[in-house]
Order: structure tokens, then sequence, then C-alpha cells
């Protein structure tokens, strides 16, 4: 009964609480003070994000503000430009904002989560002083046009989980310290100016699952550490200025299921280890000086929905086994210098002339020439 009675007298104050929450949780004036200096270093005109942004309690209607119940304290900023998001939506016209990130945001010392993407005139630098955020997991300043280096000591940023500076104009090399990130699952740096060479010690990000580098102007060889990176399914490395030969090891990774190397400047032959990979589905190699023959080693395992070898300098028959592949959609062959009657069968009898154009003396069905 005693319990009963505690929990009757209980339940008026849990109502109250989750009608006004702004009771139970409070923002610090430093935490509201940082905020509306984020907010006047910003333009948007358009769709009154920042309409809400008043009053003395940023943890209560604050449009993408949310805090921690626990401490009071601001612990996510999530802004998005895109039509997803639903006050966006709601005005049927996308999301465009200027302006540049305010260093006083690094007075958000309890910021888990900073999302400010796809404004598309977001500009200016990451400010260096973010790296001093112990707490933060993600960070996606994706499709804006963020520019300067990445902070050398990004790799203070022990708990970081996501880091998404994409589509951006982001330049310099890729900071050394990056590697120290070991909870890091998602990277994404693709379409920037980011050059220089992939650090050494890459592999040590063993939680990475996506590493997408692609338009940039990163050079230099692929390391060898990455093929220690157990859970990286994606790899994007397209589009850039690589060099060396390909490593073998590459298809001996455990779950890597795309692989784009295409439009780079790597040689040499392909490994027969990645045409054998089991769990391998794409693989771009186009457009690289790549040579010798095709290794003739799929198998009833070999499962493509893409694959790529175009302009190369590629040697030889057709792999006469990819007939015996559990299924291949999209293959190219073309502007390399094959020979030889192309097969019968799948996934020869499908695909277009288009993909064995431009080689030295290939001959039969989908071609018109004759062997």
């Amino acid at each position: 009964m005693a319990l009963h009675h505690h929990l009757l007298l209980l339940f008026p104050l849990l109502l109250i609480l989750s009608v006004h929450p702004s009771l139970s949780l409070s923002c610090t004036p430093s935490d509201r003070s940082a905020l509306l200096s984020f907010k006047s270093a910003l333009s948007e005109q358009f769709h009154g994000v920042f309409s809400t942004w008043t009053g003395p309690n940023c943890c209560s209607g604050w449009y993408g503000v949310s805090c921690d119940p626990t401490v009071g304290r601001v612990a996510g900023i999530s802004l998005r430009g895109e039509t997803e998001d639903p006050l966006i939506a709601a005005s049927g016209r996308p999301g465009l904002m200027s302006g540049r990130l305010s260093p006083d945001l690094c007075r958000l010392d309890r910021l888990s989560s900073l999302i400010v993407a796809d404004w598309k005139q977001v500009s200016g630098p990451i400010p260096p002083c973010i790296t001093s955020l112990r707490y933060l997991r993600i960070l996606d300043l994706v499709g804006n046009q963020i520019s300067g280096q990445m902070p050398p000591s990004i790799g203070n940023l022990r708990r970081l989980a996501v880091l998404n500076l994409a589509d951006n104009r982001v330049s310099g090399p890729i900071p050394p310290s990056i590697v120290n990130l070991a909870g890091l699952m998602h990277l994404n740096l693709a379409n920037n100016q980011i050059s220089g060479e992939i650090p050494t010690d890459f592999g040590n990000l063993r939680m990475l699952s996506r590493a997408l580098l692609g338009k940039n102007q990163i050079s230099g060889r692929i390391p060898g550490s990455v093929s220690k990176m157990a859970r990286l399914a994606d790899l994007d490395l397209s589009n850039n200025r690589m060099s060396g030969w390909i490593p073998g090891s590459l298809g001996q990774m455990p779950v890597l299921s795309s692989l784009y190397l295409d439009n780079n400047g790597f040689s040499g032959r392909i490994p027969d280890s990645l045409l054998k990979s089991p769990g391998l589905s794409i693989l771009n190699l186009s457009t690289n000086k790549l040579d010798g023959p095709i290794p003739d080693v799929f198998g009833p395992r070999s499962y493509y929905t893409l694959l790529d070898l175009s302009n190369n300098a590629l040697t030889g028959h057709l792999p006469r086994t990819l007939t015996s592949a559990a299924y291949v959609g999209h293959l190219d062959m073309s502007r390399n210098h094959l020979c030889g009657q192309i097969p019968n069968g799948a996934p020869f009898d499908h695909l277009e002339a288009a993909s064995f154009l431009s080689n030295d003396c290939l001959c039969g069905w989908p071609l018109t020439k004759k062997c």
C-alpha cells in the first residue's frame, strides 16, 4: 500500500514534467549565449530556421537543438538543408544558408552531434577549436563551401563515429592524427580538394565501415595497412591521382563489397585475389594503366552488380569462367587490347556491344565482327 501511495503522489509530477519539459530541463546561460553567437554568424532567409531561437531556454522549442537531460547541456545541433527535412519540405524550396561556423561553437563543451548539412553557401574554415569537443560523435558538414584544411588535431576527437565533410572545398592533406579516431565508423571526404597521400597507418581505423575519398587530388599508393580493416565494406578512391600496383590483399578483406579505384594512375596487373573475392559485388578499375591478361578466376560464388575494367591496357582473351558466375549485371571491358571470341552464355548473352568496343580483335556476339 505504501508503494502504491507514493506512485499516486508521483504521477501528477510526472504528468507536469511531460507536458512542460522546460520545467525539468533548462539550458545554461553560457550554452544559450554560444548558440546565439553561432546563429549570428549565419544567414537563412527563406525557411525561418532560427525563428524559434528565442526565449531563455534553448533546450525547449529551439529548432534543431537537443539537450542532454541528465546535465541540462546542449548536446546536439541538427540543421539540414535537404528537402527530406520537414521544415524544408513544407516550404517546397531547397535550403540556402550563408555565413560561417563561429568558433563560439567550441563553448558547447558537451556537444555530441554537430550537423550543418546541405546549405550550399556556408563557407569559411572548420574552427580548429572544434577538436576540443571531447564528447563529439558526429561531425557532418556535407554540401557546403567549407574551405581550408582539416584541423591537424582532428585525432583528439576520440569519440568521433561519423566524419562527413563531402561536397565542400576542403584542401590540404589528410591529417596523420586521423588514425587516432579508433571509433570512427563512417568517413566521407569525397568531392573536395584534398591532396597528399593517405596516411600509411590508415588501417588503424579498425571500426571503419565506409571510407569515401573519391573526387579529390590524393596521390601516392594504397597503404598496405588498409587490408587490415576487417569491418571495411565500401572503399572509394576514384577520381584521384593515385598510382602504383593494386595490393592483392584487398581481395582478402572479409566484408569489402564495393571498391572504386577508377580514374587514377594504377598500373601493373589485376590481382587474382581481387576477382576471386566472393564478397566483392562492385569493382570499378576503369581508366587506369592496368596491363596483362584478365585473371580467369571467376566461379559460382562470384556475384557482381558492376564490374568495370574499361579503358586500360589489358590483353589476352575474355575470361571464360565468367559464364560460371552466379550473377554479373553491368560489365564493361571496352577500350583495352583484348582479342578472341566473346564466350557464349550468360552474362555475355545479355550485354550490349558497348561493353566490348574499342579492343584490338574481339569478335562474336554482340559485336558485328564475326570470328
